[in-house]
């Protein structure tokens, strides 16, 4: 069961995430794995190619996801992809850093930590959970490679599972959803468009509120419409994925 977020009347906090479609100078050891944001899309979607999924989640300590996010996870991407031969999650714990995080350090990190790369007939989606802020304090992950994902888990963590916040799953969830959605190429960002729904004011983001690639995210309330539920993507967004490979 997908966790609820908590209705509130309180302060309305939003949240947005970025993207850097740059490919960064830190190489990695597999070429595959160091290209641009949504030039991995199809891949990612369809089986055409790549027929089983492995997700490497590096955590620091104190942020690893929760059970209930890894679940949540598990049934979204077996709802979008195409992997006749599986999707395997694997947490592992890393150093702790503590220092605020840009995409150039996360993609240091990536590079000195993970393991996991696409091979054969598996793609590798790497996912960082760090101890540290974003330097702009107010962004709660990023996408920035065609495989590559980093949350901030300390601030997820505050603004999760207090009083009149959404809960801490509830959270994680969003986040994680909306930055895989972007190396699944969302929004025009290696998906094509079947419509034009780009929010040209946020690029690569929904113009629909109540969407998941809304470029909002909103940790006091549910968006509008969403009767208290994680959001989901929108009609729009589902038949851009579909059109690229996924289900």
């Amino acid at each position: 069961m997908r966790k609820c977020l908590l209705f509130s009347c309180m302060i309305l906090l939003m949240y947005s995430c970025k993207k850097d479609n740059s490919v960064n100078p830190e190489v990695l050891p597999n070429g595959y794995s160091n290209q641009a944001l949504g030039k991995s899309a199809m891949d990612i979607l369809s089986a055409s190619t790549y027929s089983s999924m492995t997700i490497e989640v590096q955590y620091m300590p104190g942020y690893m996801l929760d059970a209930s996010t890894i679940a949540n996870l598990t049934i979204f991407l077996d709802s979008i992809c195409n992997k006749p031969g599986g999707i395997v999650i694997n947490q592992t714990q890393i150093a702790a850093n503590g220092n605020t995080f840009t995409v150039d350090s996360a993609a240091i990190t990536e590079r000195k930590n993970r393991t996991a790369y696409t091979a054969g007939h598996n793609v590798a989606i790497y996912i960082l959970v760090t101890d540290g802020f974003d330097t702009s304090l107010t962004t709660l992950g990023f996408a920035y490679r065609n495989t590559s994902i980093c949350l901030f888990g300390k601030d997820i963590f505050t603004n999760s599972g207090g009083f009149g916040q959404v809960s801490r799953v509830a959270l994680e969830t969003s986040v994680l959803e909306h930055e895989l959605c972007h190396i699944m190429g969302l929004v025009n960002l290696g998906s094509p468009m079947v419509v034009a729904h780009e929010d040209a004011a946020h690029l690569n983001h929904c113009i629909n509120p109540r969407c998941l690639m809304y470029y909002a995210i909103n940790t006091n309330r549910a968006l509008p419409g969403m009767a208290g539920n994680v959001p989901v993507m929108d009609s729009s967004c589902r038949r851009d994925l579909r059109a690229n490979g996924g289900k």
